[in-house]
Order: C-alpha cells, then structure tokens, then sequence
C-alpha cells in the first residue's frame, strides 16, 4: 500500500473536527454497513461446502455490528447530528472501497475473498491505533469516541486462526486461484488507499 495521506495529518492533530474527522465518521456509517452485508452473503455462499470460510465471515459480519454500536460516539464528538448524517452525500471515492467488497462476494471464491481482506488488516489496524491515540492526544476525545477506533487497532487471534483455516480449507478444496486473489488483493488495497486520498482531498 502506499503511504497514507490522511493518517499522519490525524496523528499531529492537524485534521479539522468537524469537517475532517466529521467526514470519517460519515463515510464510515457508510462502510460498515455495507460489509456487513457483503459478509454475510459471502457466509450464506460458503454454508454449504466451505464450512471454514463460512465461520470467517460470520465473525467478520459480527465485527461490524460491534464497530457500528462504537462509531456513534466518534460520529457525536465531531459534531455530527441526525440531520448531518441525514443529509450527507458520500463521496465516490471513499465508497470504492465498500463497493469492491461487495463485487468480491458476488464473484470471488469465499477463501479468495478471505486472502484479498486479510491482506489489509494490518495496514488497518494500525491507522486505527494512531488515530485512536491521536484523538485523546490532540483532540481530548474520550475513550467511549475512541472505542471506535480501538476495536479495530487490537488484532483478533480468533480471526486470524479463522482466516488461516479459510484460506487452507479453499487451497485444499482447489478453489484458490492464487494469481487471481493477488489481483483481488492489490485492487482491494488501491480501494483502501483511495478511500483515504480521498478523505484527504477534501479536507479543508
């Protein structure tokens, strides 16, 4: 992935609250939703004969409920209300990201799927552990608007045991094209930049 262009600008506390971080926010009550959905199709295409996979995207869809409950709170301390998130327009290129998930679980094989994700968690969770600890530094957010952020910053041993299993399940089954799920993950990956280019540019 490339260097992040939002991230350090949150992390010296320079990212306006309530356009900025307020941005975040919004796109995110976008994102979540939407993966959740896409992982839950991908689970409800696994059921059958990619049991592992299956389980993977269960807890992944169970994550999002968890994240939806904590981003509120985020959403609240940079002053977005009912009406702003209302009648906000999310913007093309933060909902890239989303929208290729969503391509991945119509088209992908589920342990495919699971390689192109997990490709990124890392990379994810630690933005999400500089922002967190830039919102109590620089902004004085509490620790219920950081929750957010912290619930994706601490790794999961749980997922990654249920990703390992996934992706060997599928390899032994024939289903992993690797080449393929290469380009599924350098695409997601380019989504994932792009959604904070984005971000970024429209800072003010």
């Amino acid at each position: 992935m490339t260097d992040n262009p939002l991230v350090p600008l949150i992390a010296r506390g320079e990212a306006d609250r309530t356009t900025t971080l307020a941005a975040l926010a919004l796109e995110q009550s976008w994102v979540i939703p939407a993966d959740r959905s896409a992982f839950l199709h991908l689970a409800r295409r696994a059921a059958t004969d990619a049991p592992e996979s299956a389980a993977f995207f269960t807890l992944l869809a169970e994550g999002e409920v968890l994240a939806g409950e904590r981003l509120g709170a985020f959403a609240k301390a940079c002053d977005v209300d009912e009406a702003r998130s209302r009648d906000y327009q999310p913007l093309p290129g933060c909902q890239a990201y989303p929208a290729y998930v969503a391509w991945l679980a119509l088209n992908a094989s589920p342990a495919e799927a699971v390689l192109a994700l997990t490709a990124n968690f890392a990379a994810w969770g630690g933005y999400c552990a500089t922002i967190a600890e830039a919102l109590r530094s620089h902004y004085g957010f509490t620790d219920e608007a950081c929750a957010f952020f912290d619930f994706f910053a601490e790794p999961s041993a749980e997922l990654e045991q249920a990703a390992t299993a996934a992706i060997q399940e599928g390899r032994d089954a024939g289903r992993v094209d690797e080449a393929r799920a290469q380009d599924y993950t350098r695409l997601l990956q380019t989504y994932e930049d792009q959604f904070w280019s984005t971000l970024r540019g429209s800072a003010p």
